[in-house]
């Protein structure tokens, strides 16, 4: 059997996203940006799309930008703006950014002399809104804080912060990558002044993101050249791939609160079946205030590249974290930041849910992990250690 739990990596493309990309690879090929009929009959598609991921958020369409990916439009978002203010030189962030958003705070920092405020997390690995309010100064020029941190499901208080960043007259991005598609996002009511999104988090193929930019800020374009996306970001629109998130978006809206309910589930059956079977293991996140669809659980005493390996044997795919630093063998920043022990840390593996998720695949998961975990602790001299002190 094979049980796929790392949606937060990516998702699979849905059929409905699918058979409303497939036209535009046969007969409905033209340049969108050209005069002729060809290109016309193509461009009502790309409004059509447009409108859809609009009204996700409740914003106007104008206010929607299509771009590659998350990372993108991250980065599009935050040097754009800065570039286009150039005299204010403090940015915020916090310290379990997606790495999207904290490379690029560093490499500001570093080569463009910009002073930055990491804001720290609990123990839950939530931020203080007092912490925010005390590093804001006439001089920030941007606050920058995700919607749902990707690693531990954690969902921060943007409408506080919007509200914050409003009130001094500062700008607020969020990188809503976990969160949009998955949790009802008003962007009028929260605040936010721009969004970034990426579509293969939600069951559109990757290659395709938005960045959403409110009416009134200012922000250089990203990449220069013609005048698609209304000047703000050049090349040839990818068509096929933006029907496709407009699709997902148009899905997303319809299912939303009741794929969140199932989901939130069998999210909860697997924590509390491992928890329960296991000793010695942590839930890493604030469970009061996580997505519906992720759990982070640290596993005391074994590698979670160990366990990640094993559980792939078994045709179970999870995550040590972000698909972005994969490569790396250092425990996690996020959990770090939130001053979890090494040993829980170092031992933690991310499972994440979709709306392809089925109970059977729990069920196998709850059946097979538990003895795997048990394996790696048997050949640990730390759980042998650990089991013999116990004992005296």
């Amino acid at each position: 059997m094979q049980v796929y739990l790392d949606n937060n990596a990516t998702s699979m493309v849905s059929p409905t996203v699918r058979e409303a990309m497939m036209p535009f690879f046969g007969e409905l090929y033209g340049n969108p940006s050209s005069m002729h009929f060809f290109g016309g009959h193509v461009a009502k598609y790309v409004k059509e799309a447009r409108a859809k991921v609009a009204d996700l958020f409740n914003v106007s369409p104008d206010e929607i930008i299509f771009t590659s990916c998350g990372s993108e439009s991250d980065n599009h978002a935050i040097r754009g703006y800065l570039e286009a203010h150039p005299e204010k030189k403090h940015i915020v962030t916090t310290k379990v950014e997606h790495p999207a958003v904290l490379n690029v705070f560093k490499y500001l920092e570093k080569t463009k002399g910009y002073r930055t405020t990491y804001l720290s997390v609990n123990n839950k690995g939530m931020i203080s809104l007092d912490e925010l309010k005390e590093a804001l100064t006439p001089d920030t020029a941007l606050i920058s804080v995700m919607t749902a941190n990707n690693e531990i499901g954690n969902i921060f208080p943007i409408g506080d912060i919007g509200a914050i960043a409003k009130e001094r007259g500062i700008i607020f991005h969020t990188d809503a990558v976990q969160a949009a598609g998955k949790l009802p996002m008003d962007l009028k009511a929260l605040n936010v002044d721009m969004l970034s999104l990426s579509g293969h988090k939600i069951h559109a193929p990757k290659g395709i993101g938005v960045l959403y930019i409110r009416k009134g800020v200012h922000v250089s374009p990203f990449i220069i050249g013609g005048h698609q996306e209304s000047g703000r970001r050049a090349g040839t629109e990818n068509v096929p791939y933006i029907v496709g998130l407009g699709q997902a978006c148009e899905d997303a809206k319809k299912s939303m609160f009741d794929e969140s309910k199932r989901i939130g589930a069998l999210r909860d059956k697997l924590e509390k079946g491992l928890t329960q079977s296991i000793p010695y293991t942590h839930i890493n996140g604030d469970p009061e205030h996580r997505m519906y669809n992720t759990t982070n659980i640290g596993f005391e005493f074994v590698e979670g590249e160990a366990i990640l390996l094993h559980l792939s044997k078994e045709g179970i795919a999870a995550s040590s974290g972000s698909a972005c630093t994969s490569g790396s063998l250092e425990p996690s920043h996020v959990l770090m930041s939130m001053g979890i022990p090494f040993t829980y840390a170092h031992g933690s593996c991310r499972f994440s849910l979709s709306k392809f998720t089925t109970e059977e695949e729990i069920d196998y998961a709850l059946k097979t992990i538990p003895p795997i975990i048990q394996n790696l602790r048997d050949l640990s001299p730390f759980y042998d250690d650990f089991i013999t002190k116990q004992k005296k």
